[in-house]
């Protein structure tokens, strides 16, 4: 068999597309003003930001003034829920209560954490065996003094997808922010923001071809956030620091092109996603996880019984596939998921988890070396498992 060298973790990261790389090049060289500057150069360069921004509200049926360019969904995620807990904060003259859920990734997570330290209240929702949210549990969560909901449009490990059409319109009707973390599924699912009612949404470039770095936040007229720290008025002031011009001009180019060819790809990567789905449960003591349906085109997490996904992602990684048992942001944890631990997974088969995430350029041929690496490696790591049935 011939060694090929597969990428499967496009939810981790995926590669520059040519068409954003080739925008990004003139203000990597020769247009490198600083967008501040009152020169032509840097003309050039805020007028090529204050283009991305139109781009990029367009895109997501947005008004360009409720962009706010960041370096990435992390630092989109802080703006978001610590800029709202301390400008509520300063207008209540004391501290609220939001809501989460246990699934968030860890720039959510760790965020509200650090919010709870300070002595604001916070609710971490259950989720089911899918890593569904109920908007059930969110309404009973609510209290008089909660201001911001926070839930994830779909989880970046199992690709679930949540129920942010619903739980924004009780925000809404309750008079409470919401801000979803979509940094998975923006370029992977349809996102229009004249009708999801959210206040506040953060993205990251790197997700959906664009370069690493650089991410955004959008911000509904209105909403109240205050800056995370002081600096220059970049950003209309929310975001200070220079512009990373390049950046942000290949965020706005790759999803422009990632929202245009989203019919087709998705159609394509749901049949991938749906073969390679039924390839692996028909491997024997392999179960998936999340949603069977409602859950991202391109993502697939499954946990393999007697195994230990660590072993699996290096035989994977021998035979020159790319894989992950998570988020890359836990990578060389030892311990399992909190993701499928919220799901009801006991940490045996937790621990047993790989995650396979498909993107531009993978293809049948890819799904076919797959199983042809898979399935042997699967069987041998069993036989060397003391708790496989019949060994010991």
């Amino acid at each position: 068999m011939q060694k090929r060298q597969v990428y499967l973790d496009h939810g981790a990261t995926s590669p520059l597309r040519e068409e954003a790389f080739e925008a990004m090049l003139p203000y990597l060289q020769d247009k490198y003003g600083n967008p501040s500057s009152m020169h032509s150069s840097g003309r050039d360069a805020r007028h090529a930001v204050e283009r991305a921004r139109e781009q990029t509200a367009l895109a997501l049926g947005a008004e360009p003034d409720e962009i706010f360019f960041t370096s990435g969904g992390t630092e989109a995620n802080n703006i978001a829920i610590k800029g709202t807990a301390k400008r509520t904060a300063r207008a209540r003259k004391k501290k609220g209560h939001l809501v989460t859920s246990s699934v968030e990734h860890h720039a959510v997570l760790n965020v509200c954490k650090e919010l709870a330290d300070e002595g604001f209240q916070v609710t971490f929702l259950p989720v089911d065996r899918y890593g569904l949210v109920s908007v059930e549990s969110v309404k009973r969560a609510l209290t008089p003094e909660t201001f911001l909901i926070s839930i994830m449009t779909a989880n970046n490990e199992v690709g679930t997808i949540e129920p942010v059409a619903e739980i924004g319109a009780l925000a809404r009707e309750r008079g409470i922010l919401f801000h979803t973390d979509a940094v998975q599924a923006v370029g992977q699912l349809p996102i229009d923001l004249r009708d999801l009612k959210v206040d506040l949404l953060s993205l990251s470039a790197h997700k959906f071809n664009g370069p690493k770095g650089v991410g955004a936040l959008y911000v509904r007229r209105g909403t109240p956030v205050e800056p995370l720290y002081g600096g220059g008025g970049q950003e209309r002031g929310l975001r200070p620091g220079t512009e990373n011009v390049a950046g942000i001009i290949g965020l706005a180019r790759a999803l422009e092109l990632a929202v245009e060819e989203l019919p087709e790809k998705t159609r394509w990567l749901q049949a991938l996603r749906d073969r390679l789905i039924e390839g692996l449960l028909g491997m024997g003591d392999v179960v998936l996880n999340g949603h069977p349906s409602s859950r991202l085109p391109g993502n697939v997490n499954v946990s393999f019984n007697y195994i230990e996904g660590e072993a699996l992602l290096l035989g994977l990684d021998l035979e020159g596939i790319a894989a992950s048992s998570g988020s890359a942001c836990t990578s060389g944890s030892p311990e399992p998921s909190h993701v499928l631990l919220a799901m009801g997974l006991d940490h045996q088969i937790a621990r047993g988890s790989l995650r396979l995430t498909l993107g531009r350029g993978n293809s049948d041929a890819d799904v076919d070396y797959l199983f042809t690496v898979l399935s042997p490696l699967v069987k041998r790591l069993r036989k060397m498992s003391a708790l496989y049935p019949g060994q010991g």
